[in-house]
């Protein structure tokens, strides 16, 4: 005895139906009535998915297609591939993989698909049983239903040069990378902007430790009206001024920044006169400042050597380092060794950009001209820093 669970999420028929088949099931029997005309000489699959379920022990019937055809024959042939997010290198197993027979390029933005399919965990996809024609594939983060590209802010995917692919004539693997045309935006309302009664700081320090590699950065919880630089003063032990710091406050007024050659295992007083800074809503400091810290030594950073094999230099590739959503470095490959040296301690996660116009930032796609993302190889395996470690490890490019 059976049930049918989630019929929209789980169940995709193909050639696609533009109305929606009734779904129902009663003991042992399932039933699809269709509501739309059956092609001739047509093979339709019907993929369940997770939709069917055992009543008794809630066992997942996983998978299950079943094929039938409206002529004399089953068609056999398989279209495969793949889709990663072109900027990140990862999957989106989200993403649903679009066919349309016979189509023109406006047809994933104007019609439904023929053919829809879903991915694997691991970004693969396979279209079975089609006929030996041509087809356009794309691929679609569907996320207000509409089974085609209707939105720019959607994530989607075309073959190159939004190719026809002949079904049937040996097809290779197609390797599809996603993008955003543009990004989501926000129509909430500006949040009113509310001061706090009193002024006040904090600074990218822990336990009053300056990073050796990194500005010193002071971070207020009001925007700052008045700035007098020249009442921020960077001292030795023996308040000896030190006039090569630099000073710099940033767009939001929130942020001041001192920029410092900073020598290793140094101590240093960075002293703040509470008339330095004025509010918009005219607060000041409560008192002088006098801030002790140390800077880090080199012991307290690890060095990196990366050996790239299968490098293709022609393809302008550039490493890019992460901790979580922050890049830590990003620099071009010109050889099969890369030496970095003063890398905070932590994990990091490995993308190799392939900087088609060597601008040194990821550049995403467009439908219009057919020209395609930026792609980006992801490592899953994280990259571990140790301190005062020389950390070596081997990078595959293939």
């Amino acid at each position: 005895y059976v049930e049918v669970q989630d019929v929209q999420k789980n169940v995709l028929i193909s050639p696609y139906q533009k109305k929606n088949p009734t779904i129902n099931y009663n003991l042992k029997t399932i039933t699809i009535k269709f509501k739309d005309s059956l092609l001739p000489n047509t093979t339709y699959s019907i993929d369940f998915g997770d939709a069917i379920k055992d009543v008794n022990e809630g066992n997942v019937y996983k998978n299950f297609t079943y094929l039938f055809s409206t002529g004399p024959v089953i068609d056999s042939f398989t279209l495969k591939g793949k889709v990663e997010m072109a900027e990140t290198g990862v999957i989106d197993s989200t993403i649903i993989v679009l066919l349309y027979r016979q189509a023109v390029d406006s047809s994933v933005r104007k019609n439904k698909p023929d053919y829809i399919t879903r991915l694997q965990k691991d970004g693969s996809f396979a279209f079975k049983n089609l006929p030996a024609e041509n087809f356009k594939i794309y691929a679609l983060k569907d996320e207000d239903g509409t089974k085609n590209y209707s939105r720019l802010n959607e994530v989607f995917a075309f073959a190159d040069g939004n190719m026809d692919i002949l079904v049937g004539s040996d097809n290779k693997d197609i390797n599809l990378f996603a993008f955003q045309a543009e990004k989501e935006k926000d129509f909430k309302p500006k949040a009113k902007i509310v001061f706090e009664k009193k002024l006040r700081y904090s600074i990218n320090q822990v336990s009053n430790q300056q990073e050796l590699t990194a500005p010193l950065i002071l971070t207020f919880n009001n925007p700052l009206q008045e700035v007098d630089l020249n009442k921020i003063i960077l001292t030795d032990t023996s308040y000896v001024v030190q006039p090569q710091a630099k000073l710099n406050i940033d767009s939001t007024r929130k942020e001041i920044s001192l920029v410092n050659n900073w020598p290793a295992g140094k101590p240093f007083y960075l002293i703040i006169d509470k008339n330095a800074f004025t509010d918009s809503a005219n607060n000041k400091l409560g008192k002088t400042d006098s801030i002790a810290f140390t800077v880090k030594d080199v012991e307290a950073y690890g060095n990196l050597t990366l050996h790239f094999t299968n490098l293709d230099t022609s393809l302008l590739p550039r490493l890019i380092l992460l901790q979580g959503e922050k890049v830590m470095l990003s620099e071009p490959i010109r050889s099969n060794t890369i030496n970095k040296n003063l890398l905070s301690p932590g994990e990091y996660e490995i993308r190799i950009l392939l900087d088609a116009n060597n601008n040194g930032l990821w550049d995403k796609g467009d439908y219009e001209t057919f020209r395609q993302p930026e792609k980006t190889i992801n490592f899953p395996k994280k990259l571990i820093i140790k301190a005062n470690w020389d950390n070596e490890q081997d990078v595959d490019l293939k």
